[in-house]
């Protein structure tokens, strides 16, 4: 099976409906969400099934549901078939109230690391922020795309600093505070909404 098209070789590429350039502020944007997945895909190899069944499923339905925002991304079609909705928002939010009750109180920022998923965590924590910064400039442009998708890469990328100190939490690996830095989470940092 051959998967080169060689449509790709003048710098565009297909979005749903049309054309565009390979550095498309869309394009970015979307391309930004497969980066956060594939990292998501790389920490799920590094979570013990035993340890981390939950976390495994929830992964697992993210990673589909970031098809779904990058597909809703790049639909530019007139009457475009959008997929996401607000039930895994909400999903997310109940999973990140849940997970933020398991690991002990935070008060101080934390630095990203720990456990090798825990790591990985972070690093699609970061991305997903980036995605969420790209999609923002999508709206400021007045690009039409459903808003609840920058919502979900907000809830996201909460999520998936929750799952990083469960990670390490499980594994009996504490969080590396950040020497630095003063009280900034009330509650221990439960309660916290996304900003």
């Amino acid at each position: 099976m051959r998967i080169y098209t060689r449509t790709g070789d003048k710098g565009q590429t297909g979005l749903i409906g049309a054309r565009a350039d390979k550095d498309d502020a869309r394009v970015e944007a979307y391309g930004t969400i497969d980066e956060a997945n594939s990292f998501i895909g790389k920490a799920m190899t590094e979570l013990d099934p035993e340890i981390y069944a939950d976390l495994l499923a929830d992964l697992e339905a993210i990673q589909n549901e970031l098809f779904d925002c990058g597909g809703d991304l790049a639909d530019v079609r007139k009457e475009p078939q959008f997929k996401m909705t607000e039930q895994p928002v909400a999903i997310l939010e109940s999973r990140i109230d849940d997970l933020m009750d398991e690991p002990p109180l935070l008060e101080r920022f934390i630095l990203p690391g720990g456990s090798p998923a825990a790591a990985t965590l972070h690093i699609a924590r970061t991305i997903t922020r980036r995605a969420e910064r790209q999609t923002v400039t999508l709206m400021k442009k007045g690009e039409d795309f459903p808003p609840v998708v920058q919502r979900y890469l907000n809830r996201l990328s909460d999520y998936l600093f929750a799952a990083a100190r469960v990670a390490n939490c499980r594994v009996g690996v504490p969080d590396n505070e950040y020497v630095r830095s003063a009280k900034v989470f009330k509650n221990g940092g439960r309660g916290k909404k996304s900003e």
